[in-house]
C-alpha cells in the first residue's frame, strides 16, 4: 500500500520520504556552528532513526538526559530535471531549527509543533549527490518556550512527560515545476451551497494569465468542475455545488462523525497544457454555538470527547508509524466517543486526516509555555498563527484552544496584561477563522470564550450532580464554586448564552500492571469492576444534566507515570470496549434527539463512500524512499 502523504490535504506525486537512518551528533558545548559542522561529516559520530526523538527508544539512542543542541545529517541522491525545483519539507522540529543543503543555509524556523520548508534549488551543487544537515536547539529549562506536556526536569514528574527534541514528524522532498500550486484553503458555506477556494501559486511570471481547473467529487460523483483565470499569485473564488435535494440528503452530503462525507478535489494549473496538479479534499459542515448549545450542521449536538495526549512510550510525541495514527482514531471511536481533545500538542496532519475520513471531531489546542513574558507572548502567538494556518481547512477540527488552565498566564486574576493576552489570542483567532468556536482559556479562569469550559476532577458522581445537575446548579458553579480550587469566570467576565461543557473530568487511575511508579492525582481503583462502575457513575452524572452540551473524559491512554487511561500505554483496553461504548453513547438529557443513534463504527467497518476507501485514499501520496493539578 502506498505511503500516506505527510500533508494529506495537499498531495503531489511523486514525493521522496527522507525518514529513516540519519547521522547524528550531540553538541552539548554548542560548538557546532563555530567548528562548521555542516561542512564536516566526521563530526557526526552516531546514527538515529528519524523522525523519532533521541530521548526515545525508537530512535535507537534512548538518551533522556539534557542535550540542548543536536545535529542531523543525511545524503540525498536525486538529479533535478531541467526546469524543475526541489522543495525540502519538515513536519515539525522541536524547537529551533537551522537547515543546510550542500553547505548552504537554506532555512531557519522557531516553533516545535509547526511545519516549515524551503525551495533548495539554488543551493544544490551539480550532480545527483547532495547532503542535508539540520541543527535543532531545544533548551530544557526554557519555560518561556511553548513545550506542552514536555518536562523541564530531567525525569518526568507529576503530569509532565519525557521530552521530544529535534525532528519528530516526517521529512520529505518534492520536485515541482517552476510555477506550482503552493497552498490551498477551503471554507464551506452550507447555507449558500458553496465552497470558498483560496489557492496560492508560486510563479516566475506574475503577469502571465493561467487557468486553474477544480474538479470536485463526492461519493464518486462529480459535484463541480470549473475553470478560473489566475493573473497574480492568489486566487479566491467560490465554487457552487448542486443544491437540489440538499435538505433531503443531508446525511449523504454534510460531514459529521456519523456520516464523514468528504469532497475530493483535483486541481490542475493550466497554461498551454498542465503546469502542475495536486489533490486535496474538504467537506461541507458548520460548527457554531447558540442558545446554550453546540450546533453541528445547524442541529444541537452533544460532544462526547476524550482527552488524547498523542504520546507513545517507545517514540514519545512522534507516532510509531502512520498506522498508529489511524489506530488511535479507531480506538476512540470504538469506545463510543465522537471526538478527541488533542491535549497540549499540535497533532500530525495524518492523524487529522483519519479523523476526517473516519469521523472524529477534534478540539485543537496550543502547547503551553509556563512563564509569562513578552518573549512568551511573541513565541506563542507566532506558533499559534502557524497552527491555525496549517489546520484551517481540516473538517474534523471543530474548536480552537489557544490557552489551557492558565498555563503561561498564571496570574490572570491579578495581572491585566495576562488577561489581555488571553483576550488577544481569542480575538486574533476569531479574526482568522470565524467559522469555529474559540475557547480563550480552557477549564479555568475564563475572561472570554465561545464555550464555557470547566475542569472538574471530583471523585464522586454525587458532587458532579450537585454542580451540574440542572441550569441552576451550573450557574451557581460558574459564579461561586471553584472546581479544582479555581474560579471558572473571573470578575467582570460577561456571561451570555455560551454553552457549558466539562472538558476535563474523571482521570480514574487503574494501574493494570502495577509494576511502575504511578501518579494517583485523581483517585485510584483496584479492579475492573470498581473502575467500570466509577466510570459509569461519573459519565451518567453529566449525561443526565440538561444544562451541559458535552464532556471530555481524561484520558484515552496511560501516559508514562499517569495510569488514568481507558487504554494502557500500548493501547490495550482496560475495560470491555463494548461496555464503555454503551455508557458513552447513552442519550443525553441536554440533546435527547442528537445523532448518537447513527453510530455505525466497528473495527474494520468504515463508511462505504469512495473517498473513505482505504486503498483509494492512500493512493493520494506515494513514496520513493525508505520508509488538582500541581502548579508550576
Amino acid at each position: 500500500m502506498p505511503t500516506l502523504h505527510p500533508t494529506p490535504q495537499l498531495t503531489r506525486e511523486p514525493w521522496i520520504d527522507l525518514t529513516g537512518t540519519w547521522q547524528f551528533a550531540y553538541d552539548d558545548a554548542d560548538v557546532g556552528l563555530l567548528e562548521r559542522w555542516p561542512e564536516r561529516p566526521e563530526a557526526f559520530d552516531r546514527v538515529i532513526e528519524v523522525p523519532f526523538p533521541p530521548e526515545s527508544a525508537a530512535s535507537g539512542i534512548a538518551d533522556p538526559g539534557f542535550h540542548p543542541v543536536v545535529w542531523y545529517r543525511r545524503e540525498l541522491t536525486h538529479r533535478l530535471a531541467p526546469g524543475r525545483r526541489l522543495l525540502l519539507r519538515f513536519g515539525a522540529v522541536d524547537y529551533r531549527a537551522s537547515v543546510w543543503v550542500d553547505g548552504q543555509l537554506v532555512v531557519t524556523h522557531e516553533g516545535g509543533h509547526t511545519p516549515f520548508g524551503a525551495d533548495v534549488t539554488s543551493a544544490l551543487r551539480p550532480g545527483d549527490s547532495h547532503e542535508i544537515v539540520v541543527r535543532a536547539e531545544d533548551r530544557p529549562g526554557d519555560l518561556q518556550q511553548p513545550r506542552g506536556k514536555q518536562d523541564w526536569e530531567e525525569q518526568p514528574h507529576a503530569i509532565w512527560y519525557a521530552r521530544t527534541t529535534g525532528i519528530w514528524q516526517p521529512v520529505w522532498v518534492e520536485e515541482v515545476p517552476e510555477t506550482y500550486i503552493e497552498t490551498v484553503r477551503w471554507t464551506p458555506d452550507v447555507d449558500r451551497c458553496a465552497l470558498r477556494m483560496q489557492v496560492r501559486v508560486r510563479r516566475t511570471e506574475p503577469g502571465r494569465p493561467l487557468r486553474l481547473r477544480a474538479r470536485l467529487t463526492q461519493h464518486g460523483q462529480v459535484v463541480a468542475d470549473s475553470v478560473h483565470t489566475l493573473t497574480g499569485q492568489d486566487l479566491d473564488v467560490e465554487v457552487y455545488l448542486p443544491q437540489s435535494g440538499m435538505s433531503l440528503r443531508r446525511h449523504d452530503v454534510l460531514w459529521s462523525p456519523e456520516h464523514p462525507n468528504l469532497i475530493d478535489a483535483d486541481l490542475e494549473l493550466l497554461d498551454e497544457g498542465t503546469v502542475d496538479s495536486v489533490r486535496s479534499y474538504t467537506a461541507m459542515r458548520t460548527v457554531r454555538t447558540s442558545d446554550g448549545r453546540f450546533l453541528l450542521n445547524g442541529q444541537p449536538y452533544f460532544l462526547r470527547l476524550v482527552l488524547a495526549q498523542g504520546y507513545w512510550p517507545e517514540s514519545h510525541l512522534a507516532a510509531p508509524d502512520a498506522d498508529a495514527l489511524r489506530r488511535e482514531v479507531e480506538l476512540a471511536k470504538s469506545l463510543g466517543f465522537n471526538g478527541v481533545r488533542v491535549h497540549q500538542k499540535i497533532e500530525d496532519p495524518r492523524f487529522l486526516h483519519w479523523c476526517d475520513r473516519l469521523g472524529l471531531m477534534v478540539w485543537a489546542e496550543m502547547p503551553a509555555a509556563y512563564e509569562f513574558s513578552e518573549r512568551t507572548v511573541q513565541r506563542v502567538t507566532r506558533e499559534w498563527l502557524e497552527a491555525l494556518d496549517r489546520d484551517y481547512s481540516v473538517p474534523s477540527v471543530i474548536a480552537w484552544v489557544p490557552v489551557n488552565e492558565s498555563w503561561g498566564v498564571p496570574a490572570l486574576r491579578e495581572r491585566a496584561e495576562q488577561r489581555d493576552f488571553v483576550r488577544s489570542l481569542y480575538f486574533l483567532t476569531r479574526s482568522i477563522d470565524h467559522t469555529r468556536p474559540v475557547i480563550g482559556n480552557d477549564g479555568w479562569e475564563q475572561v472570554v470564550s465561545d464555550v464555557l469550559t470547566i475542569h472538574d476532577y471530583s471523585r464522586e458522581a454525587a458532587t458532579l450532580r450537585a454542580r451540574y445537575g440542572d441550569y441552576e446548579c451550573v450557574e451557581r458553579t460558574l459564579q461561586r464554586s471553584q472546581p479544582g480550587y479555581r474560579s471558572v469566570l473571573l470578575p467582570g467576565t460577561r456571561r451570555g448564552d455560551e454553552p457549558v461543557m466539562v472538558t476535563e473530568f474523571g482521570g480514574i487511575t487503574y494501574d493494570v500492571g502495577g509494576d511502575g511508579e504511578t501518579w494517583h492525582g485523581y483517585g485510584s481503583v483496584h479492579d475492573r469492576t470498581e473502575f467500570l462502575e466509577r466510570y459509569r457513575a461519573l459519565v451518567d452524572a453529566l449525561l443526565d444534566s440538561p444544562a451541559l452540551t458535552g464532556f471530555c473524559y481524561t484520558q484515552l491512554t496511560d501516559t508514562l507515570q499517569e495510569k488514568n487511561g481507558l487504554l494502557t500505554d500500548d493501547r490495550a483496553p482496560k475495560l470491555p470496549p463494548e461496555e464503555l461504548c454503551a455508557i458513552n453513547r447513552r442519550t443525553s438529557a441536554a440533546v435527547p434527539a442528537d445523532a448518537i443513534g447513527a453510530f455505525e463504527f466497528e473495527f474494520g467497518d468504515y463508511p462505504v463512500g469512495p473517498q473513505e476507501r482505504v486503498d483509494q485514499e492512500a493512493s493520494t501520496g506515494s513514496s520513493t524512499g525508505p520508509s488538582g493539578r500541581p502548579e508550576v
